[in-house]
């Protein structure tokens, strides 16, 4: 299997453009940019899943070649697959619009409702290709195929994380609106867990993450009170569904006993410590034998 990071910074990535923290104010002055939360997969290098679909999608697109159209019209990407309804994991289908097909989207049956009523992507997208929405269900292993029916190579199932809905789907009726991911190579058996985004570091992730090759895990807040020391006025990362690395009962302090043969954080908020390299919280978390991930890194499993 081959997975590759197509973003790793959370919302607004880095440098978020209204922000002028430290890390902002360095990636801006260095070049050293961060596009937002997206992944990669393939069981073949060929043919290509994507998991979540970013604002910044067609810069990451293009930025490598096993993703570029093969002719005129077309592309590798036979499916997306979605963790949850965040924008900054959706608005990226709209990018998506030229498609000369209906793109198969997996998503849990809550996202799929946010997506064709509070933020209504589907409908929209209804007028151009649209996308076909395909079930996720919990506990389920789904085959993975293209739009045409033909098999991916790829085993997903997912497990609810213990998030909340979208800040702009707050009433929305109790379901399924976050899940961490286990795909499998059909073929070679290598697992990937992804968990971008997560409140707990609890037996829902053990269950995701278990002897799994390669985990994907939630990094974006360091500290419960991040964004409030950064002088933006905020809830707590806990408030808003995320468990921080550091601290008592930290992501840190609970990742190396969930069964994952490596681990790399991902969706790092730009006010994260851990993005500049030379600071105590990145030794911290490279101490832990837990890696820091980057844009374009690529795995094979």
């Amino acid at each position: 299997m081959h997975v590759i990071i197509l973003g790793s910074a959370a919302g607004g990535g880095l440098p978020q453009w209204n922000c002028g923290c430290p890390n902002c104010t360095a990636a801006r002055r260095d070049g050293r940019d961060r596009t937002q939360s997206s992944v990669a997969v393939s069981a073949d290098g060929q043919r290509w899943v994507l998991v979540n679909a970013s604002p910044d999608l067609r810069t990451q697109l293009a930025r490598h070649r096993e993703l570029w159209p093969r002719g005129p019209r077309g592309t590798p990407i036979g499916a997306v697959v979605l963790t949850d309804g965040e924008i900054d994991h959706t608005l990226g289908l709209l990018l998506l619009r030229e498609s000369a097909s209906r793109l198969p989207v997996y998503a849990p049956a809550g996202v799929t409702a946010l997506l064709g009523d509070d933020w209504p992507l589907y409908r929209v997208l209804s007028a151009y290709a649209g996308v076909e929405p395909r079930a996720l269900e919990e506990d389920r292993r789904v085959a993975l195929a293209d739009g045409s029916g033909a098999p991916l190579g790829l085993c997903c199932s997912v497990v609810a994380v213990a998030r909340r809905p979208p800040r702009y789907a707050r009433a929305a009726s109790r379901a399924t609106f976050d899940v961490g991911l286990r795909i499998t190579d059909e073929k070679s058996g290598g697992t990937f867990a992804y968990v971008p985004t997560a409140g707990a570091v609890d037996d829902a992730v053990r269950r995701v993450a278990s002897g799994a090759d390669l985990l994907l895990f939630d990094g974006t807040f360091w500290s419960d009170d991040e964004l409030r020391s950064a002088g933006v006025e905020a809830p707590t990362a806990r408030a808003m569904g995320h468990v921080p690395v550091g601290g008592p009962g930290g992501s840190l302090e609970r990742l190396p006993g969930v069964g994952a043969k490596r681990t790399v954080l991902v969706h790092i908020n730009n006010t994260n410590p851990i993005l500049c390299s030379g600071s105590a919280e990145r030794a911290s978390v490279e101490a832990a034998g837990i890696a820091v991930g980057e844009d374009a890194m690529e795995f094979e499993l």
